[in-house]
């Protein structure tokens, strides 16, 4: 790339790619496409996003190129690579410019270098960390901040690499740089204490962002820069001085109150504290051991006594309770059953638990939990009243004690409970006297096994609990079913169940719909599935075992979404039911049903299910075995649903596409299904897809077509058009053999309706979004007959064919593709200008809707990112394929490219080649009525 008349050519593509035209944008990002291997682009890139006088999309834009470029061509080996002499100067560049105005591109600035780091430094990049540090102690406020931001990218970078060699050259440089780390962190804390005691709350928030980021340097240095920490003087005086700062910044979120300007960042560097410890606990935890006392004292003292009133906040308490549970649960910190075997630090780290861990402090940290914490806030009663199917199925699964408060406290109430039982079950017995702390009892089930009579509680208390109507009543309702649901697994007499059966469909009706779904997915799911699975295997008539798994199969398509704690149960016996019914080929089509209902409620789950279920697919449509006549309608349903739910491709589920040739050759009342599951591949992974599977495809399709219903040929040509949509460039490659057949149907004039209108979107896409290929489709074609006379009968018929076009997104579409032609000097294309506008103000009649406050027309065809639809009462969630398909549909023209502007834009472009002359000579050629109808649509463009 010649350097010197680069730097406006690539100025002028970044213009042109931060266009909403895509007749603009396209091309652009082809050009920049094909120049990121050529030498000098990656410095012309520099200097553009260095020039602060550029447009701040463009230098935006110019970033995000070069930050792609280093993962694709910095590394010596890598295909394209950039010289060693083009390397060097844009480090030097890299390091130039650490007075970047906007903060947005500051931090992708700041991304980028740490990406030049993790493979150049310190080797070929010795000098960027000295001339950070020495930025970081600068004057200028500006640069001494994106120093600070960079330096932290780069620290978190190099932190992150694994390798034994890396780590080495991590703590080396750790080593070197952890004083300076300490006092600049210092510094700005202070400075910032200082500011806000002053009342200046603007260079307070200068001073408290720095000191955010000096701390999430001190973070990374602190965990990942040292082997021994404890014999680390400095390292060991941050961490206690942790615990005054934490003090520090809570009295001064106090002080400041809920509505200051620092008041966000205060509660981020409150957590980054916090984090601090828990990532010290998590990779040195006998380094550790020094601040086990401290930390105990100052998360207990926040969180179980007065002195957390009016300081603390949600995020923090949990922070608080993880660090309490992980020094409780902590392997390293218990001695073994043999004392003699234990590790002294080990026997330390105990007896400093120990003797924390006295009966009034875990005596009041259990009350506190049960009568503070477990109970419900204000917010989740008014979500009860409001939308009680949330609030029944809110998420407590998986990881979320880790973030959600009440979560946390449950797991924490547990692993004490756990730990120190002998202490708190006297305590939490008498509270069950006094308090009736169902949830503490149905949390601790196995531990209270022997001190709980819980037959004789259910018949003399609970029972009653749930008779009562009341409307206030129903928060004891629904916990007591839960407690009840807790206990049933553990400990319950035989003869009370009928008893409870009684009270379960009575509770059933209940008027609150929070405690019908509790009694539901708590009781009646596990009791459900796990009796009707018992009996599945003590039944052996083929009808009978058939009629339960109907039973189990409508429990699943009843509960749906609700399964999902529950699979673990069905995991476990679903194999041994398909292994069991080998030579019932009924009883295995039964299975097949219950497999697609829980592929329904698992949702992207179901990739859990994979091992099991992508053989029992694979089984059921391969036409080669025997079996699949009884198997293959609910295998093949199976599979899509598969595909439907499915988060991503994996390479078993591409293998299972091997059986679809045979699929397709049988031609049989199926194909409709067999279609759906080549659009659930490329809407899954379109790339993969084709690449494996085009060709055979293609080839089944061709033949397809031969000897097929008017009806079929649209559902084939459906499926191309999805390709096409998906993927323009590698769909119209993939598809070529079948294309020309199209256009000879749309030049034929194709009788039948929805045909027509399919090749007409086939065509649309490819014009649209891959014009070149459709040049060289006419190109192909032209011995057939000219290339402008297929050109002018193709505009022709598709003006005369418009009716037979009934979507609203196929209209558009069409309008697009045609209005793509220009600007054109080509004197077809002139010709058929009165066509191209009839279309399009057609096409405007039936997308634009008129604003009546302000009498402007928009698009309604337009979608935005945000547009979250909410779902009605009997609607089913989204499936991870609708997910896709919306992601699709915000980057197809159809929903992305106002049509209003973009006929604006194309007509513009056409007079300005023409000249006003020129231009009012073609326009002239319209029908004046359709010129009215299209000025009114485009006023005030």
């Amino acid at each position: 790339m010649d350097m010197d008349g680069a730097s406006s050519v690539v100025l002028q593509a970044l213009t042109q790619a931060t266009s909403q035209d895509t007749a603009v944008l396209k091309p652009a990002e082809e050009q920049l496409r094909q120049w990121e291997t050529q030498p000098g682009f990656y410095s012309v890139l520099l200097n553009i996003f260095n020039n602060h006088m550029l447009d701040v999309n463009v230098r935006w834009l110019a970033v995000l190129y070069f930050k792609n470029g280093i993962d694709r061509y910095w590394r010596r080996v890598a295909p394209h690579a950039l010289s060693e002499e083009e390397k060097t100067s844009l480090r030097a560049g890299l390091i130039t410019n650490f007075n970047e105005p906007v903060n947005q591109i500051a931090t992708q600035i700041a991304v980028l270098i740490a990406k030049v780091a993790r493979l150049d430094c310190p080797r070929q990049w010795p000098e960027l960390i000295p001339i950070l540090l020495e930025s970081v102690k600068g004057q200028d406020g500006l640069r001494q901040h994106r120093a600070l931001l960079t330096f932290y990218h780069v620290t978190k970078t190099l932190a992150s690499k694994r390798l034994a060699q890396d780590r080495r050259l991590f703590q080396d440089l750790a080593s070197g740089i952890y004083s300076f780390a300490c006092s600049l962190w210092s510094h700005h804390t202070d400075c910032f204490l200082q500011q806000i005691c002053a009342r200046d709350e603007a260079a307070a928030l200068g001073s408290l962002e720095r000191s955010l980021l000096s701390l999430k340097v001190l973070r990374k240095l602190t965990v990942f820069g040292f082997q021994e920490p404890q014999q680390n003087v400095e390292v060991m005086g941050f961490l206690n001085a942790v615990f005054e700062r934490l003090r520090q910044f809570l009295e001064c979120s106090r002080q400041v109150g809920p509505n200051s300007s620092c008041r966000e960042k205060l509660e981020k560097i409150i957590i980054l504290y916090t984090k601090a410890l828990l990532d010290f606990l998590e990779y040195h935890p006998c380094a550790f051991i020094p601040l086990i006392q401290r930390s105990l004292e100052f998360a207990v003292s926040y969180l179980f006594t007065p002195a957390g009133e009016g300081v603390t906040f949600e995020r923090f308490t949990v922070q608080c309770m993880n660090l309490i549970k992980l020094i409780v649960k902590n392997d390293a910190y218990k001695p073994s059953k043999n004392i003699d075997d234990s590790k002294p630090e080990s026997l330390e780290a105990h007896k400093i638990k120990t003797a924390f861990f006295t009966h009034p402090t875990l005596t009041e940290i259990g009350r506190r939990l049960v009568s503070h914490y477990f109970l419900l806030t204000e917010e989740e009663l008014a979500m009860w009243e409001e939308d009680p199917e949330s609030f029944a199925v809110e998420e407590t699964g998986g990881d979320s004690w880790k973030y959600s408060l009440r979560p946390c406290a449950e797991v924490l109430f547990l692993d004490i409970f756990h730990n120190y039982n002998q202490t708190l079950i006297p305590g939490l017995l008498d509270m069950v006297q006094n308090l009736q702390v169902y949830n503490a009892v149905g949390l601790a089930a196995y531990e209270l096994f022997d001190n709980v009579d819980f037959d004789q509680w259910f018949k003399n208390q609970l029972l009653g609990e749930l008779q009562v109507s009341h409307h206030r009543y129903k928060l004891i309702r629904r916990r007591v079913i839960w407690l009840i649901g807790q206990w049933i697994s553990v400990k319950f007499k035989s003869e009370l169940r009928p008893l409870l059966y009684e009270v379960i469909l009575s509770l059933m009706q209940d008027p609150d719909l929070v405690v019908r779904i509790e009694t539901a997915t708590t009781l009646k799911l596990n009791i459900l599935l796990i009796l009707t699975l018992c009996l599945f295997f003590q039944v052996t008539e083929c009808d009978t075992k058939m009629q339960v798994l109907h039973v189990i199969s409508c429990v699943i398509e009843r509960v749906n979404m609700q399964i999902r704690p529950y699979v673990g149960c069905l995991v476990q016996y679903l194999p041994l039911l398909w292994k069991q019914s080998e030579e019932h080929n009924m009883l295995r089509c039964a299975i097949l049903t219950t497999l697609i209902h829980l592929v329904q409620g698992l949702g992207a789950e179901c990739k859990n299910l994979y091992p099991f279920l992508l053989p029992v697919i694979q089984l059921s449509t391969d036409v080669s075995q025997p079996p699949h006549v009884y198997l293959l309608e609910d295998g093949l349903e199976l599979w899509l649903v598969t595909l439907e739910n499915s988060p991503a491709i994996t390479p078993e589920l591409l293998r299972i596409f091997q059986n679809m040739s045979a699929l397709l050759e049988l031609s049989s009342e199926n194909l409709r299904t067999c279609f759906q599951i080549v659009n659930a591949y490329l809407y899954l992974s379109a790339t993969d897809f084709l690449q494996n599977y085009a060709e055979s495809l293609c080839r089944s399709f061709c033949n397809l077509l031969k000897d097929i219903t008017n009806e079929g040929q649209g559902q084939v040509l459906k499926v191309v058009e999805i390709a096409l949509k998906v993927s323009p460039i590698l769909g119209a490659h993939m598809f070529q053999p079948l294309l020309p057949a199209v256009l000879r149907g749309i030049v034929a004039g194709e009788r039948y309706p929805v045909v027509m209108s399919t090749y007409l979107g086939i065509i649309g896409r490819i014009l649209l979004q891959n014009s070149s290929f459709f040049s060289s489709l006419l190109t192909q074609m032209a011995s057939e007959c000219s290339q402008k006379q297929l050109l002018a009968s193709v505009i022709e018929m598709w003006v005369d064919r418009m009716d037979n076009i009934t979507q609203p997104e196929r209209r558009k579409l069409s309008s697009l593709a045609l209005l793509s032609l220009l600007p054109s000097d080509n004197s077809v294309i002139q010709d058929k200008f009165c066509g191209i506008i009839n279309i399009s103000v057609e096409a405007l009649h039936d997308v634009m809707t008129e604003d009546p406050e302000t009498g402007t027309f928009k698009d309604c065809m337009l979608m935005s990112q945000f547009e979250e639809p909410k779902l009605s009462d009997d609607e089913e969630p989204p499936t991870e394929q609708d997910k896709r398909k919306k992601v699709l549909a915000l980057e197809d023209p159809v929903h992305s490219v106002s049509l209003q502007q973009f006929v604006y834009e194309k007509l513009k472009a056409q007079q300005a080649m023409m000249g006003d002359q020129g231009f009012g000579v073609l326009m002239e050629t319209v029908d004046t009525e359709l010129v009215r109808q299209l000025q009114e649509f485009l006023q005030g463009l």
